[in-house]
């Protein structure tokens, strides 16, 4: 069970920065329980990182958080704005100049990793996506998500929650109504409630936050319980809800309201999946303009891969934005 606090998010635009981003990932790395010398191969991959994509790259934003699905290790996600990487490959090459110091490739960097991915699409940009463990085996990627908040607000409105049982994966998302302390209020409160009983029905969940939050200022909420063969969604409010797959993409039905406030009794519908299909969740801070054929490959990538990619392409820099991604297991 897993509620994920939001992680800031950093301009990676001078050697300042580069040192910022590997302080933090330094101090997370300890806190995580990591002995000095695997602190001090974080230190080295994340800045290596950063100061490659400083140099190579436009409007590089970084993040170091705890691992949503183990809070021993240490997750890195970068995203750019280009120029993009024509040959993944080829940067992976040691001694490769797209990134970090000479004489040191991507492929050296990633090497210090338990677990990495990179996706790039040129004239896009890239997305990078490392993980740390002090024992070098990496936790599950098959479930992830992303917050960022409204401008430098130090608190979002936005939070999801992630829970695993047996082969089902069951993800909350809520968007606090407005920005700042009171709307994180709401979003924190919906999680707790989320994982006080996480193994209901999505409807019955919504359902609680629904009730639970009418000494909030409320939100919009979904659940989805995604499984092999189909995902059951519930929403109330102007959370949405996509299935994902290579030939496009579908929605799933909201309902209208505001979670504590009103709105009908909540409902949930049974959507089939796909192979290969990845359920996405995300809030108003995401337009729905997004489209997936136009992100080749997007849809083999691992779950928090997809939510950067998306939160790029569509994330609104005047709301604060969440989006989960579930890859559906065969």
């Amino acid at each position: 069970m897993i509620g994920i606090p939001a992680s800031p998010w950093v301009r990676a635009e001078d050697s300042g920065s580069v040192g910022a981003v590997r302080e933090t990932a330094t101090r997370l790395a300890v806190t995580a329980g990591f002995d000095a010398f695997r602190a001090g191969r974080v230190a080295v991959a994340v800045g290596e990182a950063v100061s490659g994509l400083v140099e190579y790259a436009q409007e590089v934003v970084v993040t170091v958080r705890p691992h949503p699905w183990a809070a021993n290790a240490v997750e890195f996600v970068a995203i750019d704005r280009g120029p993009g990487v024509p040959s993944v490959a080829h940067t992976l090459v040691d001694g490769c100049p797209a990134f970090g110091t000479p004489g040191i490739g991507l492929g050296a960097i990633a090497r210090l990793a338990a677990w990495h991915e990179i996706y790039s699409a040129p004239g896009r940009g890239t997305i990078l996506a490392m993980c740390f463990t002090p024992t070098g085996e990496p936790p599950p990627s098959h479930a992830s998500g992303l917050l960022r908040p409204i401008g430098e607000e130090p608190l979002c409105g936005d939070a999801f929650a992630l829970h695993e049982t047996g082969s089902a994966v069951s993800a909350l998302v809520c968007d606090g109504i407005g920005h700042g302390a009171a709307a994180a209020q709401a979003a924190r409160e919906a999680v707790r409630i989320f994982k006080e009983a996480p193994g209901l029905d999505p409807a019955d969940i919504v359902a609680r936050v629904h009730d639970g939050l009418g000494h909030t200022r409320g939100g919009a909420v979904a659940v989805a319980r995604v499984d092999r063969e189909d995902v059951v969604f519930s929403g109330l409010g102007n959370v949405s809800g996509w299935i994902v797959h290579p030939a496009g993409r579908h929605g799933m039905v909201s309902l209208p309201g505001i979670a504590g406030h009103r709105g009908r009794r909540p409902q949930q519908f049974r959507y089939p999946l796909p192979r290969h299909a990845t359920t996405v969740l995300h809030s108003d801070g995401l337009t729905g303009r997004w489209d997936p054929v136009s992100l080749p490959g997007l849809s083999t990538r691992s779950s928090v891969v997809v939510a950067a990619a998306l939160l790029r392409e569509a994330g609104s820099p005047r709301d604060d934005s969440c989006v989960v991604a579930v890859r559906s297991r065969s």
